[in-house]
């Protein structure tokens, strides 16, 4: 048997209402253990991407605290070039307005923004506000970039910034500055909570010279100060003088090689398989070595992708050590945008080369004596989008894989390589030029499945809904369309990686006078239940179509589409981190056959491009996939796609099956119900049981549900 998929017939047409007063409709799985699948369920299909944008990096998985630690000239994106490279404003009111819409979201209080719009004015590093009356301008890091001179008139004069702290999960915080000095011997370090006139906690540093020196300290904050409160971080000068500074940074005390632990734990907690990085757009642009070394010489740079400044603090080795602190594998997205071929064979050294090889003793040199031997490399991102700096046509994209494939090969012939497709829905085109230009030297190829598109407000938030749970069957068919192609053109062994992956309907123009039905808080997005409902379908597709889809990286982990949320220092999980982590539990478990009689639903096609990449979207209100693990346990993953209540009788042939089942279930009353700082629990999976015998069993799925059925073999 090549694949479990087995036609499946439809006993009946429901409703596609949401009428979840009514009796529940019917619906019937038979699972057939007898009839296996060759091919295991792939490991690495509930991966995680991590790029370097916004707040999902920064101050995201890395640990450091504080909003531009570097003193850098910030800037703030306009517009994009005709090359793909971010402009910025540099209109004076545009800026502050940036400044003042984004302050609150780092503990500014609201009464104080106008002070922070003035110091930037008079050559503050932005986010940074005086203490006292200091006098401020730019002056020069060794390393290149922006640092801060800071004359002070009098003792106590100094900067600072307001921020929250994980104090949740600690009290303690070390703090580093680089500096230096003629003049101030000694700063002054004090967190003071908001609404209190004294610091909770205060550390002196000494030792300025007029060269270049990291000054380091720590404290711990009472248990009695306010968790949830924003506190300022203030440094002063012990004596009047200037001093000049390069960096200043706060770390939680429980951080881990630099990255959160809250993450870290969430991530292990999910099984995660494989974690792609460093982009999506970023990497056009991004240079490799800016990223290595100590990290008080790393050039703080602007990031020409999404238009802000990246310090470069989370490079290699840092992510590396994430991947190895979480247990899963990494893969890097190689730039092949202003990128050179070169570039990137010495990148691929740097990671696997022995230690007698050129990049082999960089890497030695920044205290990595062993290889880290990273199998998986991506040839750039997204390079047929205009947006994507040196973005190309498909045959200057053959051209630029053909010569990056041949560097890289030669610096380790060991390493996977995957191509920069083009989405199915819409790039066909893209990819059979690339399919022919490279033929069988193209062995694997990507998909950025961001499907979605601008959706009038007056649309009917389920509509939405609906036509997301289709697009995973539009997706099915093309993607086998896409191996075909490959496999006539003479791959013999095509597969594909879904290396990005997320809702994408924005709410876009609407007509004169129509009713206003949708808005942020009933439109499907990456935080919420409809994501996890939507990555779930795109495994079980993935599971139908192997082995050709083998590796999924959901977008993303922290702060950008779904995945993990950190706001004020605090970490949660949106719903669809626990579809993943409830997924995973299949990896390499044996597929079985599976026929589903239920509800035939037909799609609104309300979004665009679902709109116009098929004339019609049908598929059932159930999906599901079975299969055996290596402890001959039979593993059922099921989600209901419709919006009515389901009778589902499972019967189970091929294997004797007689006990409890546990089920695990993520679900909700509406499909854009999500998690929230205030809320973190509000959408967690729940456990249950239910009897099963002579091989049968019967659930109750409400709508918006996804379900793991676990049920015991007997020999």
């Amino acid at each position: 048997m090549k694949s479990c998929l087995i036609a499946l017939t439809v006993l009946w047409i429901g409703s596609i209402g949401l009428t979840q007063d009514s009796s529940p409709q019917t619906a019937t799985l038979k699972i057939d253990a007898s009839a296996k699948s060759e091919y295991p369920i792939a490991k690495n299909l509930t991966g995680k991407f991590t790029e370097h944008l916004f707040f999902n990096v920064t101050n995201g998985i890395d640990a450091q605290i504080l909003l531009n630690a570097t003193m850098a000239a910030y800037p703030f994106k306009s517009v994009d070039s005709p090359d793909g490279v971010s402009w910025f404003h540099s209109d004076r009111k545009q800026v502050e307005q940036e400044i003042r819409r984004m302050g609150p979201r780092w503990g500014w209080p609201g009464d104080q923004l106008d002070g922070l719009v003035a110091a930037y004015n008079d050559a503050l590093a932005c986010w940074w506000t005086k203490v006292g009356t200091p006098v401020t301008s730019p002056d020069t890091n060794p390393f290149g970039g922006r640092a801060q001179r800071i004359d002070c008139s009098a003792a106590g004069q100094g900067i600072a910034q307001w921020c929250y702290l994980p104090m949740h999960r600690t009290q303690k915080y070390e703090f580093s500055i680089y500096a230096r000095s003629r003049s101030v011997k000694a700063l002054m370090v004090e967190l003071t909570q908001r609404g209190q006139d004294k610091p909770c906690a205060a550390a002196k540093v000494a030792g300025l010279t007029p060269e270049w020196k990291k000054l380091v300290g720590s404290f711990e904050i009472p248990a009695e100060c306010d968790k949830d409160a924003a506190y300022r971080l203030a440094v002063t000068t012990e004596g009047a003088g200037s001093v000049v500074i390069g960096r200043i940074e706060l770390l939680p005390g429980d951080h881990i090689n630099g990255a959160d632990p809250d993450v870290i734990a969430l991530l292990k907690a999910s099984r995660l398989p494989i974690h792609r990085w460093p982009g999506g757009n970023f990497v056009s642009g991004y240079h490799w070595k800016d990223g290595v070394g100590p990290i008080e010489q790393r050039p703080t740079l602007p990031n020409y992708a999404w238009g802000q400044v990246e310090n470069n603090r989370f490079g290699t080795d840092e992510f590396v050590a994430l991947c190895r602190t979480i247990g899963c594998e990494p893969m890097i997205c190689i730039n092949a945008g202003n990128g050179t071929p070169q570039e990137a064979a010495e990148w691929v050294q740097y990671c696997n080369g022995s230690p007698d090889t050129p990049m082999g003793k960089l890497r030695v040199a920044n205290g990595h004596l062993e290889p880290y031997r990273i199998r998986h490399w991506e040839i750039g991102n997204e390079l047929w989008g205009r947006w994507q700096v040196h973005w190309t046509t498909a045959e200057g994209y053959v051209d630029r894989y053909k010569a990056f494939a041949e560097a890289m090969l030669k610096a380790d012939p060991s390493i996977t390589l995957y191509a920069c497709g083009a989405p199915v829905f819409w790039g066909k085109d893209w990819n059979t030029t690339l399919i022919r230009g490279l033929g069988a030297a193209m062995k694997r190829t990507t998909d950025h499945p961001l499907i979605g598109g601008d959706v009038p407000p007056s649309t009917e938030p389920l509509d939405v809904y609906r036509d997301f749970m289709g697009v995973p069957t539009t997706l099915e068919v093309k993607w086998a369309a896409l191996r075909d192609e490959m496999k006539a053109d003479g791959v013999q062994d095509p597969h594909l990686a879904v290396t990005e992956l997320q809702l994408f309907a924005h709410i876009g123009p609407g007509e004169k006078d129509a009713p206003r039905k949708l808005t942020g808080q009933t439109l499907v997005s990456p935080g919420t239940l409809a994501e996890g409902l939507y990555d779930t379908l795109i495994y079980h597709a993935a599971v139908r179509l192997a082995p050709f889809v083998e590796m999924v990286t959901q977008s993303a982990t922290v702060n950008h589409g779904g995945g993990l949320r950190k706001s004020r220092e605090r970490v949660f999980a949106n719903p669809c981190h626990y579809a993943q982590s409830m997924f995973a539990e299949l990896a390499e478990a044996t597929p079985v056959a599976v026929e589903i009689a239920a509800a035939e639903l037909k799609a609104p096609r309300v979004l665009p491009e679902l709109r116009n990449a098929t004339p019609e979207c049908i598929y059932k209100a159930l999906d599901a996939v079975a299969a055996i693990d290596k402890k001959g346990q039979l593993l059922v993953s099921l989600v209901h796609r419709g919006t009515d209540p389901i009778r589902l009788a499972i019967s189970i042939g091929g294997v004797k099956v007689d006990g409890q089942a546990r089920i695990t279930r993520l679900g909700g009353d509406k499909p854009w119900a999500s998690n929230t700082l205030e809320n973190p629990t509000a959408i967690v999976p729940a456990d249950s049981t239910a009897t099963v015998a002579d091989g049968r069993m019967e659930l109750e799925v409400q709508p918006f549900t996804q379900m793991l059925v676990r049920i015991p073999t007997v020999k």
